[in-house]
């Protein structure tokens, strides 16, 4: 559980299972982190950049990026993302059922942060999720945020 406020975490996501998987991880696991779900590609760049419907979109802490979604798919959202030096400090952690090594190359090779295939069982799925929070919310250090721990930046 983080002491600092609460992030805003983009799940790029068009399985509804997955998502409500990760829905229920974030409530079983009492992550009050803010869960923004959408469904394609071109809507996690609408978000990102605040076009149309998500004008008022917050910025994400952290955005949790399938691969394989419609329109646009997951590699060309990165590819955008980090290739935006508005957005490229946003991590962006690859959760996705592809455990193919090109998949996997070619996610680092566009910068991801890092790269986590789905577990199929519905326990390890939760696991990881709240294993991802752990990490990125209470152990790394994202832009603009103070750090979780109140620890001293002088130390």
């Amino acid at each position: 559980m983080t002491t600092g406020q609460p992030i805003e975490v983009l799940l790029v996501e068009d399985d509804p299972g997955d998502e409500l998987i990760t829905r229920e991880a974030f409530e079983d696991n009492k992550i009050r982190n803010n869960l923004h779900v959408v469904r394609d590609g071109l809507e996690a760049l609408d978000f990102v950049y605040r076009r149309g419907e998500h004008a008022a979109a917050p910025r994400p802490d952290l955005i949790l990026l399938d691969l394989n979604l419609p329109k646009y798919d997951g590699r060309q959202v990165l590819e955008r993302i980090k290739g935006d030096p508005e957005l490229r400090s946003i991590p962006v952690v690859v959760l996705t059922t592809s455990s193919a090594e090109e998949d996997i190359l070619r996610s680092y090779e566009l910068f991801a942060n890092a790269y986590v295939s789905k577990p199929v069982d519905l326990d390890r799925f939760m696991a990881v999720i709240r294993q991802i929070d752990e990490f990125f919310v209470t152990v790394v250090r994202l832009p603009g945020r103070a750090p979780a721990f109140g620890g001293d930046d002088n130390a």
